[in-house]
């Protein structure tokens, strides 16, 4: 099911649902700050492939910043203060970072938001996420931010169970999606993703998704 058609493209901001908001190209008034935050963190945690806690490689690279960052492999998913390749704590989180998150959920109605964490996910031609929901958080007052850049996505943005049926939604470099409240624990995932070349990121699409995960 497509949420929207060509004259709803239009609204630079689109509700998804009673406490979800997609704000149309929000990330682009800081888009050099933020990428190259971006690099410099990706240069000291590098992403890398996790497996599900049942053993399958995840075709989505993933590295993080912040206080926490969030760790999948057979003992489960998780946060954890030290990135596990390193023994080290993550990269601090970016100022810009945690302002741009801030802002977009104040914009999205949820004032005083201070993520510790921020988890990147780099896709690649094929790279997917399925259905699934942010639930390792200790709060769920707390909303999710998600911020897409490079190559365009198919985000799959679902109901409370996973069998109820989830809206396909474009997203563009720039795009953030915010949830939370009575939304908080939609099922959401991002279909495969397609080849294509971005002229500041390349033949990638990096999500950043912050939370307040302590």
């Amino acid at each position: 099911m497509d949420l929207f058609s060509g004259l709803m493209d239009e609204s630079p901001h689109l509700q998804l649902g009673t406490a979800a908001w997609l704000l149309r190209g929000f990330a682009l008034n800081q888009e050099t700050a933020v990428l190259q935050a971006l690099e410099t963190v990706l240069a000291v945690a590098p992403p890398r492939s996790m497996k599900t806690p049942g053993g399958q490689q995840m075709s989505v690279l993933t590295t993080s910043c912040g206080n926490l960052g969030w760790v999948s492999d057979r003992s489960g998913y998780r946060y954890e203060a030290c990135d596990p390749s390193t023994g080290k704590p993550w990269p601090v989180m970016p100022a810009v970072f945690a302002s741009l998150a801030a802002a977009a959920a104040a914009e999205s109605g949820f004032h005083d938001f201070r993520p510790d964490a921020c988890l990147i996910n780099c896709y690649e031609a094929g790279a997917k996420m399925g259905l699934h929901q942010d639930k390792d958080e200790r709060d769920f007052s707390q909303p999710i931010v998600s911020v897409s850049l490079g190559i365009g996505a198919i985000f799959l943005f679902g109901g409370l169970k996973r069998s109820d049926r989830a809206f396909r939604i474009a997203l563009n470099h720039g795009d953030v999606v915010v949830w939370g409240d009575v939304d908080r624990l939609r099922f959401h995932g991002v279909q495969p993703v397609k080849p294509a070349m971005h002229p500041r990121l390349g033949a990638r699409r990096i999500n950043l998704t912050f939370r307040k995960a302590a």
